[in-house]
């Protein structure tokens, strides 16, 4: 249901090492949009990335998109895991495979913590797999700390990611 009216902006982050990574991205972004209340802006570049934590796994491949939505946080968060569902994914290891993992992170200038939710993501200035991508599309959105994405970026190893040449990934 939603409880704000206004199309509002969110950054989310979205990850595959399981299956055709490729495709379980672009599903994914398909069942997220929805004309009515949830509306793709821009996608970012592909990028291949190592796994964090549980490094015994396949690499992933990551991007980051913007939306305009008229979910409410929470709304969105519900809608994002249930885009998990359909898509395979299954909570069994912290951190480890999995087909399809979207996170948000950020809504607006809204900053929140519930039991399910932390906006701005707790762990986004530490994940270069997730600030170059954010990067790339909205360098001058702010991620907390007083720092850009640009910024932030730019302070974080990029070792591990690898931006993907694909020609059919930017016509999303």
């Amino acid at each position: 249901m939603n409880d704000i009216y206004t199309a509002r902006t969110a950054y989310l982050s979205l990850g595959s090492n399981l299956g055709e990574r490729r495709e379980n991205l672009r599903a994914a972004i398909r069942m997220l949009e929805d004309r009515a209340s949830c509306i793709i802006t821009v996608v970012s570049s592909l990028y291949e990335t190592k796994p964090v934590g549980l490094v015994e796994q396949p690499d992933f491949l990551n991007a980051v998109i913007a939306v305009k939505t008229t979910l409410s946080p929470a709304d969105l968060l519900e809608r994002c895991m249930k885009t998990e569902e359909t898509l395979g994914r299954q909570r069994t290891i912290r951190w480890g495979p999995r087909v399809i993992d979207i996170d948000i992170l950020l809504y607006e200038d809204v900053s929140m913590e519930t039991e399910n939710l932390i906006i701005p993501h707790p762990r986004m200035a530490e994940r270069a797999f997730v600030l170059i991508p954010l990067a790339e599309i909205a360098p001058d959105v702010q991620i907390g700390d007083g720092m850009t994405a640009f910024e932030a970026a730019g302070r974080i190893s990029s070792d591990g990611v690898v931006r993907v040449q694909d020609e059919s990934w930017s016509k999303i």
